[in-house]
């Protein structure tokens, strides 16, 4: 599924770990400083590549100018992404945060393919505009993804943290979570299967929903899990009263 980064388990808040158990104040202030820029550069390199992908799909670079809705699409993706460096997780262990970067870049690399196939198939194989109605759905069902995924990263790092910035564990109902178990992930697939949307590209919408969705059961059934451990019984009332990812569905 391709979350914009490798999202925290959306259920719960993980407590901070620093780099040793004696490890000084100024060596977790380093690691987050040099974890920040990492980020940063891989934000600058995945939006610049997202563009050249969807470049090659349409196979011509003016196009943007003619299409209002793609271009709002992917100005209000890009800020997303860059949003997230704001709300995101503090580093973790060396070797988890290796862990999580690799993550990071597989996922980025399904939304790029994404980001080229939906173009490419309107261009392609269909050829013409699709209705300027499809491009507006598109529109709005992404920046409803939008605002559930990073609305709902907002509350976690909001319930989570001490005054003193830090964060504790306890586990998230309120908010969108008290309708969704996931919020982050189901506001992400919002705005993948957007896209196609914008293009009305029928083929690569299809295949978002399935590869997408199995990456999110596979994903939910980790987290849950830990969660499960984690909190015990009351993760599992929190279960039987809520939805993991679709309302009354799923």
């Amino acid at each position: 599924m391709p979350p914009a980064s490798s999202p925290r388990s959306t259920g719960e808040l993980i407590a901070p770990t620093a780099l040793t158990p004696d490890a000084p104040e100024s060596d977790h202030l380093t690691a987050r400083s040099r974890d920040a820029v990492v980020r940063f550069g891989e934000q600058v390199i995945f939006v610049t590549a997202v563009v050249g992908a969807v470049a090659l799909g349409l196979g011509i670079t003016d196009y943007f100018r003619d299409h209002r809705y793609i271009s709002a699409y992917l100005i209000a993706y890009i800020g997303f992404r860059f949003a997230e460096l704001m709300v995101g997780e503090d580093p973790r262990h060396p070797a988890e945060a290796a862990e999580a970067h690799a993550q990071r870049i597989q996922s980025q690399i399904a939304v790029l393919i994404l980001f080229a196939a939906a173009p490419f198939e309107r261009t392609y194989l269909y050829g013409g505009e699709p209705q300027k109605w499809v491009g507006a759905l598109g529109l709005l069902l992404e920046l409803g993804g939008l605002w559930l995924a990073l609305g709902a990263r907002i509350q976690l790092r909001f319930f989570s943290s001490d005054k003193s910035g830090r964060e504790r564990m306890i586990l998230v109902k309120t908010g969108f979570f008290r309708y969704l178990r996931h919020p982050v992930y189901a506001g992400v697939l919002l705005v993948m299967v957007a896209w196609p949307l914008e293009f009305a590209a029928p083929i690569v919408a299809i295949a978002t929903l399935i590869v997408a969705g199995v990456i999110a059961r596979r994903q939910i059934l980790a987290d849950e899990a830990v969660l499960a451990a984690r909190f015990g019984q009351e993760f599992e009332e929190y279960r039987r009263v809520t939805d993991a990812l679709i309302p009354s569905i799923w």
